[in-house]
């Protein structure tokens, strides 16, 4: 399993402190804990997840990720997304530009669509790697379903506390039409010289779809929460998921859901010298969904809207199309310039920053 064997964080770093939610209270329906939960998704859009359930589903997965990442490089460029906008496949280290200047990512990952897990051995979108192929039924669904259960659970209540008619966030995420929902298992390299601590290793973004369901071992994710001007780490917690917000949900509830601005960089401290690991479900809507604010479906949503005038919330972009531009602009063989990068771009506060 990568990451048993680990030096615990440094406690001579710059942290944000984030809200401790307890999954089973909030699926149970506690007031006092819905309402930290609410705190936490309009304020910096991220806080900790703890007795999700899921630490065995996460366990499996890194294996599966260390079984696919030990593939000859041949064998997994078989799989590599490519160039059109597509994310499901293997993304090698450098495909990606991390900012303006196209300086490039030093991640590999590889992604698994929901689809495909979910209707294995039937292919959706494509194929996968043998080990990817091997796990699937046994290890990729049962993570891919817990992830689910989580965001279905989550979004229920925002959906009650936006004042939407019952179901309205289900429906936008239904089961059932295809989607860029994916899993995630991301690796990146010790760094070998100290000057390479200070890029980071997936540049400044917010994320592209609804919810995120994060599982890191080591340092290394950092937030810039609104207003500040210096990056703070997220301190990992073991058995303890870090969730947050996504454009598609901060879109449609007319900002009031943050999805705020992150990174990643190298582990702080002597963590820098192991490799990092990290595991993530992203639930994004169906492909046809429309990214626009429910406007008419509630009146706090409304009520928000008009309080930015300044921001659109009318994108025009199904969040097929609003995925496929993000994915396809942050390819290095794509890029002719800053422009490029600019075109990736989401709903960033701060979308100059790196």
């Amino acid at each position: 399993m990568p990451g048993s064997t680990l030096p615990p964080f440094p406690d001579d770093v710059r942290t944000h402190p984030l809200l401790i939610i307890d999954y089973e209270l909030i699926k149970a329906g506690d007031v006092e804990e819905v309402n930290r939960l609410w705190e936490a998704a309009t304020t910096i859009g991220f806080w900790y997840l703890k007795n999700h359930g899921a630490d065995q589903e996460v366990s499996k997965m890194f294996d599966m990720g260390a079984e696919t990442m030990a593939l000859p490089f041949e064998e997994l460029m078989a799989f590599e997304q490519g160039d059109n906008g597509r994310s499901f496949g293997y993304k090698k280290a450098g495909a990606n530009a991390i900012d303006a200047a196209g300086t490039l990512d030093s991640v590999e990952f590889i992604n698994v669509s929901k689809d495909d897990t979910l209707a294995y051995p039937q292919v959706i979108h494509r194929t996968y790697p043998s080990t990817v192929n091997a796990r699937m039924e046994n290890t990729i669904a049962p993570f891919a379903r817990k992830g689910l259960e989580v965001t279905y659970v989550v979004l229920n209540i925002f959906n009650d506390k936006l004042g939407l008619p019952k179901g309205t966030l289900e429906s936008l995420h239904d089961m059932e039409e295809h989607s860029g929902s994916e899993t995630r298992c991301i690796r990146n390299p010790p760094v070998q010289i100290k000057e390479a601590t200070k890029i980071p290793a997936i540049g400044a973004h917010t994320d592209f779809g609804s919810l995120s369901f994060l599982h890191n071992r080591l340092g290394g994710l950092q937030v810039l929460p609104p207003g500040h001007e210096e990056w703070s780490y997220i301190r990992p917690i073991p058995g303890h998921a870090v969730c947050n917000i996504g454009d598609a949900l901060s879109l449609f509830s007319g900002g009031v859901l943050q999805s705020n601005i992150h990174r990643v960089v190298a582990p702080p401290g002597v963590q820098a010298e192991y490799e990092r690991w990290s595991l993530v479900f992203f639930t994004r809507p169906g492909n046809s969904k429309v990214l626009r604010a429910l406007v008419e479906s509630s009146h706090i949503i409304a009520e928000a809207v008009k309080k930015r005038p300044d921001k659109n919330f009318e994108t025009g972009s199904t969040a097929a199309e609003w995925f496929a531009r993000r994915i396809k602009n942050q390819r290095i063989n794509n890029r002719l310039g800053p422009e490029t990068w600019a075109r990736s771009r989401g709903t960033e506060h701060t979308p100059t920053v790196v």
